[in-house]
């Protein structure tokens, strides 16, 4: 799956579960201590090398003192290092010996969701670290290996998404005294200080990690221009790419899982299939005026769906295509607002959010939905101002 191209470069924030920070380690602390303190305006002696400019010992000298750079391009090549070796315990010391037993102890269901594509992921991991080997501490070189190889690490993509079914996997097998001893023996014998939990998370923190040291690069790059600079600025775009699609995708993909569970869990529904109504934008719960419970709405791309609560279940009570939806907000209650279809206006939902933001963001991508839907051409200058409270 290629990665679409990408016009800007968007600030990331990873998503819950799915940008956590991999464990302490004595090693990367003592990294992160010496960047900081090392002396980012002194010029270290000796001669230039020609390729990146590397200072270079002088022929006979003492051996010049790593720069703050150098000390970033070094972390990067020996982290994906310790990744890969992470990553070739999992595939030999894990799967590869469940593939090799006689009798497995787990079924093929379960290593399928428990592992996913991670034996793609190490290949790739491989390859990457002998480019980046092979880089000489060059900068520019480091960068051009992200640049070139690119689309290859679409192939995260459909790890990040399965791994909500790895962590389901995991947590069987851990319920199977059977599973969960074969799985501690394995950890023991690979001398791991932590489960393999642990170690099918890196694959997710790894990929949304490459494009923030490649900023280090080009924060402390010595000349801030040129095509070497480019080169830098090209991979950093590239790899935020990267991990922006991971994050949309993984998005789009929990957000049709829920999708189908709303679905199975909503009574009285004679409508189409839920997913006929685009992606699941937002989902909430309001106190309803002249109702004596709570409504619990669901915003589609194309109509919002109104429900009440029923224990798990939800049961349906009305829906309104976007494009024929109606939003008047209160100007009495910063809390409230109706919804109405427009050719039915009196038939009001009228509705209390928790809080001002809550209101402030569903009224957003009601507008927005509504404007998006509206079968007419709405002018861009009306599109840009909005609407305004009524």
């Amino acid at each position: 799956m290629p990665v679409p191209a990408c016009p800007q470069r968007p600030a990331l924030s990873p998503e819950p579960g799915c940008a956590m920070e991999d464990p302490p380690s004595t090693r990367t602390e003592a990294w992160a201590e010496g960047l900081h303190n090392a002396n980012n305006n002194a010029s270290p002696g000796g001669w230039l090398g020609a390729c990146g400019g590397h200072p270079l010992a002088a022929f006979g000298g003492p051996r010049a003192k790593p720069s703050y750079l150098d000390r970033v391009v070094q972390e990067i090549v020996e982290s994906e290092r310790t990744y890969a070796r992470d990553l070739r315990s999992i595939v030999e010391g894990y799967l590869g010996k469940i593939i090799d037993m006689e009798e497995p102890v787990l079924r093929p269901e379960q290593v399928s969701a428990l592992f996913g594509n991670i034996e793609d992921i190490y290949e790739l991991s491989s390859t990457l670290l002998q480019n980046l080997e092979s880089c000489a501490n060059d900068p520019v070189a480091v960068a051009v290996c992200f640049v070139t190889r690119s689309q290859e690490f679409a192939i995260y993509t459909q790890y990040c998404n399965n791994y909500p079914s790895s962590v389901a996997a995991l947590t069987e097998c851990m319920r199977s005294k059977v599973q969960a001893r074969f799985l501690r023996e394995c950890q023991e014998q690979l001398r791991h200080a932590l489960p393999l939990g642990a170690y099918l998370l890196k694959p997710v923190q790894r990929i949304l990690k490459y494009h923030l040291l490649l900023q280090e690069i080009a924060r402390h790059f010595e000349h801030k221009a040129g095509d070497d600079y480019e080169l830098v600025l090209e991979a950093i775009n590239t790899m935020t790419c990267v991990a922006w699609y991971i994050n949309d995708m993984k998005r789009k993909h929990e957000h049709a899982i829920r999708q189908q569970e709303i679905q199975s869990l909503l009574l009285g529904w004679k409508g189409p299939d839920l997913t006929s109504y685009g992606e699941l934008v937002l989902e909430g719960t309001f106190r309803a005026q002249r109702v004596r419970h709570n409504r619990a709405l669901f915003l589609f791309d194309k109509a919002l769906l109104i429900t009440k609560r029923r224990g798990d279940h939800y049961v349906y009570k009305s829906h309104i295509p976007c494009s024929s939806l109606m939003l008047i907000e209160s100007t009495r209650d910063s809390l409230c607002f109706s919804l109405a279809h427009y050719k039915h206006g009196k038939q009001q939902h009228s509705l209390q959010a928790k809080s001002v933001e809550e209101k402030r963001v569903w009224t957003h991508h009601i507008k927005r939905l509504i404007l998006e839907n509206h079968h007419a051409t709405i002018p861009q200058k009306v599109k840009l101002v909005g609407w305004a409270p009524q």
